[in-house]
């Protein structure tokens, strides 16, 4: 591993191998979200089939936080690496015309990203853990013999997006992010050597795959902002 990693082309390879892991989160998170929507039962049992599963928990999850510590850390030295083998009179006069502001600016996309990634894993993740590892509250279906237990999750969640502050954070990050997957989709498809007979397709999708994905994240935000 730390071998293909020494290589600028092993690194980029990495990259994108990362990036496109985290996009097929990105699509079971967001589904699983979107059911809040129209079905407060069906959001609540897939939450907590997520939150209690062995498996889930025991195995994707650390996987999980690693593929994005690992994605923004190769970030960040792809990054740092080539700003230091650029051009630097060059970077200056031509880098506008030769490329887009969001290839020119992925970092600081990436850090607005990470810092959402902060607010989202307070307001969830940590949340999950000190409920269910530090008051030992393992539940979150409703009990029939008990009247003051519920579906937990689907409250929590809409909880969130009362504060217009909160939502509009979470629609500028996501505004970003489209921005950030736009580039980065191609470029993680580029990296693994799929820059052939299928690029349109490829590009089609990529624009409808980091417009959407984002759009949904938003609609959901505003939706139960508005509808609380």
């Amino acid at each position: 591993m730390s071998g293909i990693l020494n290589s600028s082309i092993g690194r980029k390879f990495a990259m994108a191998l990362s990036a496109l892991f985290l996009m097929v989160f990105l699509v079971m998170h967001v589904s699983i979200n979107f059911t809040s929507v129209f079905s407060e039962e069906l959001f609540n049992e897939m939450s907590h089939f997520m939150g209690t599963n062995p498996l889930v928990q025991g195995v994707m999850q650390p996987i999980l936080i690693f593929g994005v510590i690992f994605h923004f850390v190769m970030g960040f030295v792809l990054e740092a690496r080539n700003r230091a083998s650029r051009n630097v009179k060059y970077a200056k006069n031509e880098a506008s015309g030769n490329s887009s502001w969001v290839s020119r600016n992925m970092l600081l996309t990436g850090l607005v990203i990470l810092a959402f990634l902060g607010i989202h894993f307070y307001d969830f993740w940590v949340h999950e853990m000190t409920v269910k590892y530090v008051n030992g509250d393992m539940s979150g279906l409703i009990d029939p013999n008990n009247a003051e237990s519920g579906f937990r999750y689907y409250e929590e969640l809409r909880e969130k997006f009362v504060s217009p502050v909160r939502v509009g954070i979470y629609v500028v990050a996501f505004i970003l992010l489209a921005l950030h997957l736009l580039h980065g989709f191609n470029s993680a498809f580029q990296s693994i050597g799929a820059n052939n007979k299928y690029i349109k397709s490829l590009k089609g999708f990529s624009k409808v795959y980091s417009i959407g994905i984002p759009a949904l994240f938003i609609f959901i935000a505003v939706y139960h902002h508005f509808t609380h």
